[in-house]
């Protein structure tokens, strides 16, 4: 299979790059091809900006009809986006590797989703969540959460349900682009944990990865 990883971390001790370190080596092992978009080693903007486009269409400036625009163009997108455009158009399988920060992804990952997931590439007038572009690919969150679960539940300190807080990215992004998407892994109180904990909790993501191929984990599966 061909995997796509997305990461979303500027620190190579964090818990977070363990967890992707210990995702190329678990994929690898079981002989995927595996390809990594190291967000912030590769400085990708997370800024929709005009010049993200080799062409415009003239007149007033709408990002979101840009990218139709550029799609119709052979992806006349700026090299940095056709880079990541190019990546996802192979991978079957994508996987985002991220820590939760105010109870989302880190903003370089949501700039990745606005500018790579283009109108016209991921999705279109008419061809959203069953019927979306990236239909027949899947997807799937891993996430280091700072703090212990019970902050994550609606009586908790954070009022709200921790994949609940995934929600939108899951259904609203992915799903919307029509990926089947895997139930999120993540790992939880990763800054108050010992090492024997996250020693565990690597252990539980390792298991998650070694049977993704054959999960019945799934949020939302379109085929």
């Amino acid at each position: 299979m061909n995997i796509l990883i997305v990461y979303a971390h500027d620190e190579p001790a964090s818990f977070t790059a363990a967890m992707k370190n210990k995702a190329m080596e678990v994929l690898s092992r079981q002989g995927h091809t595996v390809v990594l978009s190291d967000l912030y080693t590769q400085g990708f903007s997370p800024s929709a900006q005009k010049w993200d486009f080799v062409s415009t269409r003239g007149g007033h400036f709408n990002y979101m009809l840009e990218q139709k625009h550029a799609a119709g163009l052979d992806l006349a997108f700026s090299p940095d986006i056709l880079g990541e455009i190019e990546k996802i158009k192979a991978a079957e399988l994508v996987l985002f590797i991220f820590p939760i920060w105010w109870l989302s992804c880190p903003a370089i990952l949501k700039g990745w989703y606005d500018r790579v997931l283009a109108m016209g590439v991921a999705w279109d007038s008419g061809k959203i969540f069953e019927a979306g572009l990236m239909r027949g690919k899947s997807s799937m969150i891993i996430a280091a959460a700072g703090g212990p679960a019970d902050f994550y539940k609606p009586e908790g300190m954070y009022k709200v349900d921790i994949n609940g807080s995934l929600h939108h990215i899951n259904y609203g992004t992915l799903a919307f682009c029509g990926f089947n998407v895997h139930e999120p892994f993540t790992a939880m109180n990763v800054l108050g944990s010992g090492p024997d904990e996250l020693t565990k909790q690597l252990g539980e993501l390792e298991f998650r990865l070694e049977h993704l191929v054959e999960s019945p984990n799934w949020l939302v599966r379109w085929d």
